[in-house]
């Protein structure tokens, strides 16, 4: 996989399965834009289900698309009618641009806005690349005491502040999240820094299990058997009763039926990860019991508490960069995230050029 220069150097999801570098022109920022040096970027499960299956729902690949969209870099121009940002400012991306005048957009649910734009999602270019421009209103100053890595992971975080604000975790809740991948491990630390007393993960995967203890799962369930019946009394016996809210983050029926039956009457169900068009689940259950069940949608409002999260140190994402790569070897971190080699948990892509 090799580039034409070096200037630019721009990852394209040519169509499905193919991922090439492309030299691209530098481009220069219009009114209420800002030119962006990147330099890191995240790779979410997003990007590699777009590489391997070309579709994420009604998101369709029809058309060459850049990838990435957990990412930070440095403010190296400056547009026409940009006041808060300067040259020379770190920033981390918010990679959502929506509308900002239909009522979503108005009451400040925003994620919501039928025509919002997002990168990477089809048909919106991503921000891997050395130089890319964006919307100055999205781009969030990050301070002296975080890395740019800290702030490309404010995009995965904030699915977890969103997730945990939908569920209303409170002081003193105990918390089930289902699933240990990224998402899973950011909505764990986040429910841990908004006062959850005791929160379990569950995962099919043993190798993550250990991760997440070691960075603060007060429990943890290893998915060895498809008896959901079972695999609630477990989580019953490890919080000693019935969580108050549970984080869906894995996208599997079997979770999203395991945290119906676990959450304790009156209780609550985020569900994050994305899964089939269609799933069973035991319905009845879940409204005989008053057992809220509320869908997520990326995040609104969340990159200035994502930042002062991770600058306080409430939260602590530095342990899940696992991998690092120059953009050179993009492919090569595409594979490692896809298959998780050598315990990929969150690979970072270096844009910058030396």
């Amino acid at each position: 996989m090799a580039a034409l220069g070096d200037e630019n150097i721009t990852v394209i999801l040519q169509e499905k399965l193919k991922i090439i570098l492309e030299d691209k022109p530098i481009p220069k920022p219009g009114n209420n834009e800002v030119q962006i040096e990147m330099h890191s970027v995240g790779i979410c499960g997003s990007d590699v289900h777009y590489w391997q299956k070309g579709s994420i729902g009604e998101f369709i690949l029809k058309s060459p698309m850049q990838l990435g969209h957990e990412s930070s870099g440095v403010i190296s121009e400056i547009g026409a009618n940009v006041k808060h940002l300067k040259i020379g400012d770190r920033v981390a991306l918010e990679p959502t641009v929506p509308c900002g005048s239909c009522s979503f957009c108005r009451i400040g649910r925003y994620n919501l806005c039928p025509d919002v734009e997002c990168h990477s999602t089809p048909p919106c270019d991503g921000s891997l690349a050395r130089y890319i421009v964006y919307r100055a209103d999205y781009c969030y100053k990050i301070p002296d005491n975080m890395s740019f890595e800290e702030g490309a992971l404010c995009e995965p975080l904030s699915v977890g502040i969103y997730a945990c604000r939908r569920g209303n975790v409170a002081l003193g809740h105990k918390v089930l999240v289902t699933g240990a991948g990224p998402i899973g491990l950011v909505s764990m630390l986040t429910a841990k820094a908004m006062g959850a007393s005791e929160v379990c993960i569950t995962d099919i995967s043993a190798e993550r299990l250990e991760f997440a203890k070691k960075i603060g799962a007060d429990h943890t369930l290893l998915i060895d058997t498809k008896d959901v019946d079972v695999l609630s009394k477990k989580v019953q016996t490890a919080f000693g009763a019935k969580p108050d809210v549970t984080i869906e983050c894995s996208g599997a029926q079997s979770s999203v039926e395991l945290g119906i039956y676990s959450t304790v009457n009156g209780g609550c169900i985020v569900l994050v990860g994305m899964g089939p068009d269609k799933v069973t689940i035991p319905l009845l259950y879940a409204a005989c019991h008053e057992i809220d069940i509320k869908g997520t949608f990326r995040y609104s409002n969340t990159w200035p508490t994502a930042i002062r999260m991770i600058s306080s140190g409430s939260v602590n994402v530095k342990p899940l960069v696992t991998h690092r790569f120059p953009i050179e070897d993009a492919l090569v971190a595409f594979e490692t995230a896809r298959s998780g080699a050598g315990g990929a948990i969150k690979v970072i892509i270096d844009c910058f050029k030396n």
